[in-house]
């Protein structure tokens, strides 16, 4: 009997017991879904990190204040030791493509008689080129407001949607931020969640002379943002920057930096390498299901080969072999298992739309997932259905014959 001929028995036998096949098909079913699922999710999950990360810049380091030195020390971030100077002469390093000072307050901003509070980042024109942020509407400012401390500022799409009527170009318009009047001159184009969640369109841009002279008056920065001119040269700037500001800064020997350099792609690697681990894990567990039902396709199969002693005993009368009664029980332990397997990736994938699209979580269905499971389950088939095929190849044909249910 050929391959053709054992898998229209299979599809037969499914047929004639359809209840008990749809039973026994279902771990396999729910395990193959829930693995769908999981992957997808862990995938999504991933990808949207990778994406927040990538929209804030690519080949890009972070410089940030440290704990400082002398009598006063803080945590991270908590002291003013990086100042415009330093970002001058971070831009002279060799391989640095920019770096961009960055300083930012809240505020609350008042347009005619609507308010809204924000975060107000002072920074230079540079910033636009680092982060690749357009402007939809107006222009970035220029070096000329940075020199001058202009009353000039770029808004962010959330706060344009709460300050302003629908449909209403902001540009040219006056708003008042801490009784400081300042003109609009562009509005970015929305650029959705950054990497920790927070809303990188409900800002303000200004120039970081005007935040530092006429909004705080104070001459340090609370950030430099650093472009490398590639990726591979991430880890040679991030050297050269942290020796360059050990020496500006006269931190010698063993004195603890008054200042940290953060690599983005670390950070990617970090959270991928914690979601990848998290998306194995929870498949190892939804994969536990599709062992369940593996013992259930044995278990079928093994009745199927008791109901079926004296049909086995007839075909041996009658010339079959012993390979040819293994290779039919195994072919329709196959089929019962990628009849399922298929069912579960057609529901796992169904599930997972499901929840990014009601949920709102982001789920990423690739095509390496769809191969593993149903790899699983043919896998699986030939496990689980080697024993009872096996027995029901060893079955004595005189002694089949005679077996009565």
């Amino acid at each position: 009997m050929n391959f053709i001929n054992n898998f229209e028995v299979a599809l037969n036998g499914i047929k004639a017991n359809k209840l008990r096949s749809s039973l026994t098909m279902l771990g396999i079913i729910i395990g193959v879904a829930a693995v769908i699922i999981m992957i997808s999710v862990g995938q999504g999950a991933s990808k949207r990190i990778s994406d927040q990360i990538s929209s804030m810049g690519s080949n890009l380091l972070m410089v940030s204040p440290g704990a400082g030195q002398g009598p006063v020390r803080g945590a991270s971030g908590n002291v003013n030791t990086l100042t415009l100077e330093d970002a001058e002469a971070i831009a002279g390093l060799s391989m640095v493509a920019g770096a961009v000072p960055e300083l930012n307050t809240g505020a609350t901003i008042v347009y005619e008689n609507q308010t809204w509070t924000s975060q107000i980042n002072g920074t230079t024109p540079g910033m636009q080129v680092i982060k690749d942020w357009p402007v939809s509407s107006g222009s970035y400012f220029g070096d000329d407001d940075v020199q001058s401390a202009s009353l000039v500022a770029v808004l962010g799409q959330t706060v344009v949607d709460n300050l302003f009527p629908p449909g209403t170009d902001p540009v040219g318009a006056t708003i008042r931020i801490n009784k400081l009047a300042f003109t609009v001159v562009g509005v970015l184009s929305p650029k959705g969640a950054a990497m920790m969640g927070q809303d990188q369109d409900d800002a303000v841009y200004v120039p970081i002379t005007t935040v530092q002279k006429r909004m705080l008056g104070v001459n340090n920065v609370r950030t430099i943002n650093v472009q490398t001119e590639t990726q591979d040269s991430m880890a040679y700037v991030q050297t050269s920057i942290e020796e360059l500001l050990r020496e500006r800064h006269r931190i010698t020997g063993s004195k603890t930096d008054d200042f940290s350099v953060l690599s983005l792609t670390s950070v990617l690697e970090a959270a991928e390498t914690a979601t990848g681990t998290m998306t194995i894990l929870l498949a190892s567990i939804a994969a536990i299901s599709l062992l369940v039902g593996g013992i259930g396709i044995m278990n079928i199969m093994l009745v199927s080969v008791t109901e079926r002693t004296k049909e086995i005993g007839l075909r041996m009368a009658v010339g079959a072999t012993e390979s040819n009664i293994l290779n039919q029980f195994l072919v329709e332990s196959v089929v019962l298992c990628l009849v399922g397997g298929f069912t579960g990736i057609i529901t796992g994938a169904a599930v997972a739309w499901a929840i990014s699209k009601f949920a709102g979580w982001p789920t990423y269905i690739t095509l390496y997932s769809i191969l593993l499971s149903a790899g699983f389950s043919a896998a699986i088939g030939i496990f689980f259905g080697y024993y009872p095929a096996k027995k029901a190849a060893s079955l004595d044909p005189i002694e089949a014959l005679r077996f009565e249910k």
